[in-house]
């Protein structure tokens, strides 16, 4: 038997009202997915992390994404015109710090968030292709990013991690001399 594995994951796809309106984007086929595969969740919300009030006005970028952003080569504002970029970076990093000290290699992320989109994000009132604050930083860092629109492939990717992990321990296993 496998020990549960963490899963960092957005706090808003959990149910948590952590979205800039107040509400949630909880989804039901997100439970059913740590359930079946006996994942810890491991929530974030960078924004919220990086000191970000909820409610909050919502943001968007003036130009580029996360990673122009991290490159110093883009802002994110608020719809006030207020400037969020270092709320944005702060809360990216406490997000990748949560995500080593719970030894999470994997993140399932709220598509289109200026924080967490890892395929999409907003650029002005345009949904552009991009990446997120966090969501760059965690690429960056070798996690392996999916969407609330990926679930199967995110099941496949930890399967498939799941039976190398095992197969990995079984052949130290072999050439040790070590058993559990």
């Amino acid at each position: 038997m496998t020990a549960p594995r963490p899963l960092l994951v957005s706090a808003c796809l959990l149910g948590l009202t952590t979205r800039y309106d107040g509400a949630s984007k909880g989804s039901l086929s997100v439970q059913a997915l740590l359930q079946q595969l006996a994942l810890i969740p491991v929530p974030i919300c960078p924004e919220q992390l990086g000191g970000l009030a909820t409610p909050r006005l919502p943001c968007c970028f003036t130009a580029g994404d996360g990673e122009a952003l991290l490159r110093g080569e883009a802002r994110l504002c608020d719809s006030g015109g207020i400037d969020r970029s270092a709320a944005f970076v702060h809360g990216a990093h406490q997000a990748l710090e949560i995500a080593r000290l719970a030894g999470c290699r994997c993140a399932l992320l709220k598509e289109r968030s200026p924080s967490c989109g890892s395929h999409q994000v907003y650029l002005g009132q345009e949904c552009s292709a991009g990446r997120g604050v966090t969501a760059a930083l965690l690429a960056q860092q070798g996690v392996a990013l999916f969407s609330e629109d990926e679930l199967p492939a995110l099941r496949q990717h930890l399967l498939a991690s799941s039976s190398q992990n095992t197969e990995s321990r079984q052949k130290f296993l072999a050439t040790s001399g070590e058993s559990c």
